[in-house]
């Protein structure tokens, strides 16, 4: 996120780090980068830099009364796969760092869950497209090696449960409900445009309804969730996956859409060397649901209390973003 949280000061931040890691830090810097958790550069007084995060439970619900105990299991069990995968050997994969307790995380007492990192050197990218085809296909065979990862090796890893969040909230907007708080800068012009996009939003809800029934569980495989380009480093020995908070057992669909989107080659490509063919009807299915739940998520953004910033002014261009693919 590109706003530090307000109930979370950098000093809340280093003692966080000091009390979990046991670690001498001396400077602690907000880092604005990536859309989801948010991130800490962390120095110690030995020289060391870590990367500290901090998700948001509340941003992490499927729906609005879910209670914080479920995304924290969902949290951590991901978290954790991150960890056994490194320690099986899986090098691409940069996982948290143990607490003094042997937690990949440390629960508070309040809505934020804390993960901390070993600092990676090396090039960082921005969302989107990979740079080009020879970076895109060593994620291919990244992706090839994750996904025969057995269950052994990952046990507390849990299956994709295909939900699209704030699910509920979307169908009130679209049904005309008002919003449940006070509006904020963006609730009118986002109510706009959703009413602008509805039957897209309304068909689109329903081919992937019917998608979901057509998976077949038997073809299920470990996913890193979101390996697009912004998740990666290019480091001197290749490149690593990082943001490992969504990783689950799902159709290898669920990381390749967008690789093959950019390139259908992949398809036959990833069918080469796995023996597995990439469904397009799977394909379709995680296109739909990135754009669905892009959409969803802001919607109950825009329709509860917020205030104009960075944060807010990415999530609106995501908004048209997402609005705009569903109605091509």
């Amino acid at each position: 996120m590109f706003t530090p949280p307000p109930e979370i000061p950098d000093e809340r931040a280093a003692r966080a780090v000091r009390v979990g890691w046991d670690l001498d830090v001396v400077d602690v810097a907000y880092a604005p980068v990536g859309f989801g958790s948010h991130h800490w550069n962390v120095r110690t007084r030995d020289g060391g830099r870590h990367f500290l995060t901090m998700d948001d439970l509340r941003a992490k619900r499927t729906h609005a009364d879910e209670p914080l105990a479920e995304p924290r299991r969902r949290l951590v069990a991901a978290l954790v796969t991150a960890r056994h995968l490194r320690d099986a050997g899986l090098e691409f994969v940069i996982a948290p760092e143990r607490s003094v307790l042997g937690r990949v995380c440390l629960d508070g007492e309040d809505e934020f869950v804390a993960a901390l990192y070993p600092f990676v050197e090396g090039r960082t990218h921005a969302y989107g497209a990979y740079p080009d085809p020879a970076a895109r296909d060593a994620v291919v065979r990244l992706l090839v090696r994750l996904h025969g990862v057995g269950r052994t090796t990952a046990p507390l890893a849990l299956p994709d449960d295909l939900t699209i969040p704030s699910r509920a909230g979307l169908e009130g907007a679209l049904a005309g409900h008002a919003p449940p708080s006070a509006p904020g800068p963006f609730t009118d012009v986002a109510a706009e445009a959703l009413a602008t996009h509805a039957a897209a939003v309304l068909d689109g809800l329903a081919r992937y309804d019917a998608l979901t029934t057509r998976l077949d569980a038997s073809r299920f495989v470990l996913t890193h969730g979101e390996p697009h380009a912004a998740n990666t480093i290019t480091t001197a020995s290749g490149p690593v996956l990082i943001d490992w908070d969504t990783a689950a057992f799902a159709p290898p669909e669920r990381d390749l859409w967008s690789l093959v989107d950019q390139d259908p080659g992949i398809a036959d490509d990833y069918e080469a060397r796995t023996g597995t063919a990439v469904e397009p009807a799977a394909v379709e299915l995680y296109r739909l649901r990135w754009d669905l739940a892009e959409v969803a998520l802001y919607t109950a953004q825009f329709r509860a209390a917020h205030v104009a910033s960075d944060d807010t002014r990415t999530a609106w261009d995501g908004l048209q973003e997402s609005l705009s693919v569903l109605a091509t």
